[in-house]
């Protein structure tokens, strides 16, 4: 999911982190230049908040 800054993707992440969601990458910069979090739907499938 693209979102639209930085300070969007740490507070998707954290309040996701705070209703039980597994983070499985924390919000970093990639070698490709994006800025972005990776969490677990309830299916087990991964899901990335982007800029």
């Amino acid at each position: 999911m693209s979102t639209r800054s930085k300070e969007q993707v740490d507070v998707l992440t954290e309040k996701l982190r705070i209703t039980g969601v597994t983070i499985v990458g924390e919000p970093r910069t990639t070698d490709d230049g994006y800025f972005e979090s990776v969490i677990l739907d309830p299916e087990g499938n991964q899901i990335e908040f982007t800029i």
